[in-house]
């Protein structure tokens, strides 16, 4: 076993790891966390298989910039977690089944003809962002549309769950503040003069001297 070898199962662990705890961490901060380890560490098995762009995009864009979308939206709607556990029992077995599907597919993928003979040595000038970059805008040009539909529609989505209207929380109205006039904040009230007020405090020097 090489040192590569050795690496790799590290990532691997601490990426099996770290996707058990965003299923299973009861702090939704917390799950947010371990995701951002668990990508990367996927950007470091990234790494190892010579997919420098695809590593690097993974910190950058998902890490730098999704992450703290979650982390914000996570915390601007205030989830109730006793509501969000009550439907955990029931759909575990849909989630065990769909897991076991996923990890057949992937099995299978590793297996096959096309991926048994392990990673392909490129030369040294061999650009894989060049070669990523072909693949998506010829082979998988569908797919990636798509893809990009499905994020815009996340993105709107949280938007809009963002900027609702709370009944519990104030915010300042520009307008009506500039347009305010000197009768809707004062008022003027006429009052009778007080001298049993005046008498008391006259009666209080008095026991004082």
């Amino acid at each position: 076993m090489n040192f590569e070898t050795i690496v790799f199962y590290v990532f691997a662990a601490l990426t099996v790891f770290a996707a058990l705890r965003v299923i299973t961490a009861r702090n939704p901060v917390h799950a947010a966390l371990f995701l951002v380890l668990a990508f990367c560490s996927m950007a470091g098995i990234w790494m190892l298989l010579e997919a420098e762009f695809l590593a690097i995009s993974l910190v950058l864009v998902y890490v730098g910039a999704v992450m703290v979308l979650f982390l914000f939206v996570v915390m601007m709607l205030e989830i109730n977690l006793a509501q969000v556990r009550e439907g955990f029992w029931r759909w575990l077995p849909f989630g065990a089944v769909l897991a076991g599907l996923m990890v057949f597919e992937m099995v299978w993928v590793l297996d096959s003809s096309r991926t048994s003979g392990g990673p392909i040595k490129h030369a040294a000038d061999y650009s894989n962002t060049k070669e990523l970059g072909r693949l998506i805008y010829t082979d998988y040009v569908y797919p990636f549309e798509i893809a990009a539909v499905i994020l815009l529609v996340a993105m709107v989505a949280a938007i809009a769950l963002t900027s609702r209207r709370r009944k519990d929380a104030k915010s300042q109205v520009i307008p009506e503040q500039v347009a305010v006039k000197k009768a809707d904040r004062l008022r003027l009230v006429k009052m009778s003069s007080d001298n049993h007020a005046q008498q008391k405090l006259d009666s209080t020097a008095e026991v004082a001297q």
